[in-house]
């Protein structure tokens, strides 16, 4: 027996519920294989729904070095430092440009929705390995 399919606005909300239920982000990939047996869609229709809450505002989308995109709801106001060489990701423990306010004149005609932030580097690891083979 399949599961009933759901409305659009319906898909998204199940897909906000899950990212808000989890304690970290998640790929797509990951969202897909969460969903439960009431809730199945689609792969592609898993991303393309993350990319509409993406344009309302209502989730954050990061990219890792190796392309994959990673969503968390735009409430959970994290930051990242990552890896360019292993991809390892640390969280910051607080935002650093939280109380910064972006000026009218600068912002002119948007309405600002969130903000991210992320550091690239070198862990100390991929640091070491690489001063160890020059």
């Amino acid at each position: 027996m399949t599961a009933p399919s759901l409305s659009p606005n319906a898909r998204q909300l199940v897909l906000l519920q899950a990212l808000q239920a989890s304690h970290d982000e998640m790929s797509g990939q990951q969202l897909h294989r969460s969903l439960t047996e009431d809730h199945t869609m689609g792969l592609a229709t898993v991303y393309r729904n993350l990319r509409q809450l993406h344009q309302r505002g209502l989730v954050r989308c990061r990219h890792l070095p190796n392309g994959e995109a990673l969503y968390a709801p735009v409430e959970r106001d994290r930051h990242h430092l990552t890896c360019v060489d292993c991809g390892v990701t640390k969280t910051l423990d607080h935002c650093p440009i939280h109380d910064i306010e972006v000026p009218k004149d600068s912002r002119g005609d948007f309405d600002l929705l969130f903000h991210t932030l992320e550091f690239f580097g070198l862990c100390s690891a991929c640091r070491t390995r690489q001063h160890s083979s020059q």
